[in-house]
């Protein structure tokens, strides 16, 4: 039985399972259209936040972020998990104990302004907009390559599934499909971890794998340093990074987190203030099942990778003598190779994709090639051995290998030589962590639309079932939109949601931790607060991501993806200013802010 096959029955099934879930739990009223009617449970909870929070980011793409940048990575998994834990003690208790449906809402109220409301639903739209881009891609490349389709073709198909199961059930329908998910998602990502250190390590686990020796007596990571270092990487567990921006970059993912409307409104649907706090607990066990794995994934798929292409000698591998695997993801445009020295085998080194020691004739044509095309926009520079510029005896062989990090996790089983049906499983987890976020954001982006947009501020005497009509035409709506930009991504999965990270730690989290913890703060100071950060990270990531800045214009040596920390700084800095120069909020808005921070009625069941 082929890999394709195996994989298209695991998907069908996943996908049954998930649109069978959605007819189950259909929803006929906005209370369960936005939060499940307030009634589930918190292991139910935190097994639906942790697979609404581990995207196609979390499952595809992060551990191979840390297999090609190895400690210069290590930011996204302190800022990610670090993150969630100041969610759980500092926001997610309190927003529940607020009681409203979205995070627009709370800024709406806490702020007595429909003006502060609508910029944050405009702040919402960016964040999910542009972290949902990275989980439709992540769906487009599981297809691209497993299904043998154009990633365009796996996205629309993608789209129509969440749109069934996010539409029909609303975030009802999403929290079971998410249980459902993560067990998926789990299952297959462990697998072929568990698999894998085994193989290599003779350890069960991958957490105690990374720290064993190898066959050869080495230590892992001193195998893999010294692999790197030979092919003129910088060492895998240094890095090249500055300090300030790992720092900062570690700051925008964990402040982000704590930000990110899509995983607050989770909190929103459980009973008491008190299983917010035990949900939040549980989120945290279920999301540590899958990070303490991916270090080790990263390492090994590395280790796997550089002597399946350089060879054990390391002097490269035919072309013709590589697995069926690698013509399989160069067809998908996820792996390219160009032969430089014209020896007919792969060399994998130090430098950018085919640019080797920056050599850049351009006599070479891509005009014929449309998938070097449209990756290489337009150019793919190569070093012409006829002309003398390549010398083996002289220099190390140039990089004639271009790898897209969001292959990493889905091709290990098959780089390790693993059985076709654990190859299947991790395609199916990976469209779980796309598909099961995704669905999370373009919720909350159609409660944002129909529920603060118009019930709140626009039209606020249309009936129940008119504003669940509203939200339904939102998701749809949003769904098409989504699409669009996963088709055309500003950058790979890590990267996009990192941005979005950036965005919500700008945005929304001083207004959120100082609207329940500084009763001072008024809507003057909240609304600049969130626009002054919003526009400057938006306006940082527009001009270093599209308009050609260079990495020796950043701000103090801080990259677009670790921006958003500076932005939050920003944001609270003209917050409390602004909001010293104006009025104070009212006295009932002071008293409201005291009473979400200091419990009261203890003995009560809402507690």
């Amino acid at each position: 039985m082929s890999i394709e096959f195996l994989t298209y029955i695991f998907i069908a099934c996943s996908f049954v399972i998930y649109i069978g879930i959605a007819f189950w739990s259909r929803v006929a009223t906005t209370h369960d259209f936005y939060v499940a009617g307030g009634g589930v449970t918190p292991l139910a909870n935190g097994m639906a936040t942790a697979a609404d929070w581990m995207s196609a980011a979390s499952f595809i793409s992060l551990a191979g972020v840390i297999s090609l940048a190895g400690y210069d990575a290590s930011g996204y998994v302190m800022g990610w998990t670090g993150g969630y834990v100041l969610l759980a003690l500092l926001l997610a208790p309190y927003l529940r104990k607020f009681g409203k449906f979205t995070v627009p809402d709370f800024i709406g109220d806490r702020y007595y302004s429909n003006v502060a409301r609508v910029v944050a639903v405009i702040c919402l739209l960016f964040i999910s907009f542009t972290y949902v881009s990275g989980q439709m891609r992540g769906t487009g490349i599981v297809f691209s390559r497993f299904l043998q389709v154009e990633i365009e073709t796996g996205i629309i198909i993608a789209m129509a599934v969440v749109f069934i199961y996010a539409v029909l059930g609303g975030m009802k329908g999403i929290t079971y499909t998410q249980v459902a998910q993560y067990c998926v998602m789990i299952f297959a990502f462990n697998v072929p971890a568990l698999f894998l250190t085994f193989t290599m390590t003779g350890h069960l686990l991958p957490l105690t794998g990374l720290g064993a020796t190898l066959e050869s007596g080495v230590y892992v990571l001193d195998h893999l340093d010294g692999l790197v270092e030979q092919l003129g990487f910088s060492s895998f567990t240094e890095g090249s990074k500055s300090s300030v921006d790992i720092f900062f970059i570690t700051a925008a993912l964990m402040f982000g987190t704590a930000g990110l409307p899509h995983v607050i409104v989770r909190f929103f649907t459980v009973p008491r203030v008190r299983d917010a706090r035990i949900s939040a607990a549980w989120a945290l066990a279920f999301i540590a099942v899958l990070y303490i794995s991916i270090p080790a994934v990263g390492a090994f798929g590395r280790i796997n990778l550089i002597e399946t292409v350089n060879g054990i000698d390391g002097q490269g591998t035919e072309y013709g003598a590589m697995p069926s695997w690698f013509q399989k993801w160069e067809t998908a445009g996820l792996i390219a190779w160009y032969d430089h020295n014209g020896d007919g085998r792969l060399q994998y080194a130090a430098g950018g994709a085919f640019t080797g020691k920056d050599q850049r004739p351009d006599f070479w044509d891509v005009a014929d090639d449309p998938v070097s095309r449209s990756m290489f926009n337009n150019t793919r520079p190569v070093m012409n051995p006829s002309a003398g510029d390549f010398d083996p005896q002289q220099q190390p062989f140039a990089n004639e290998l271009y790898v897209d990090p969001d292959i990493m996790v889905l091709a290990n089983p098959e780089v390790a030589d693993m059985p076709k049906w654990v190859v299947a499983l991790v395609a199916a987890g990976a469209m779980a962590a796309a598909l099961s976020t995704a669905a999370g954001l373009l919720l909350v982006i159609a409660t944002a639309v129909s529920h603060d947009l118009v019930k709140s501020t626009l039209r606020p005497q249309i009936t129940d079932s008119q504003e669940l009509s509203i939200a339904r035409i939102a998701a749809m709506i949003s769904v098409l939109v989504a699409g669009y930009l996963g088709m055309n991504p500003p950058g790979y999965v890590a990267a996009v949601v990192a941005m979005a990270f950036g965005l919500a730690c700008a945005s929304f989290f001083p207004a959120i931790i100082m609207g329940i913890f500084y009763q001072r703060m008024n809507k003057y100071g909240a609304i600049s607060g969130m626009l002054i950060g919003l526009i400057s990270t938006l306006a940082y990531i527009i001009y270093f991501k599209f308009m050609g800045g260079t990495p020796d214009q950043w701000l103090f040596g801080i990259s677009p993806e670790g921006f958003g920390a500076m932005g939050m700084l920003l944001n609270f800095l003209i917050a409390y200013i602004v909001s010293h120069l104006t009025p104070p909020p009212p006295k009932a808005i002071q008293q409201m802010v005291q009473d979400i921070r200091v419990p009261r009625n203890q003995g009560s069941a809402y507690y």
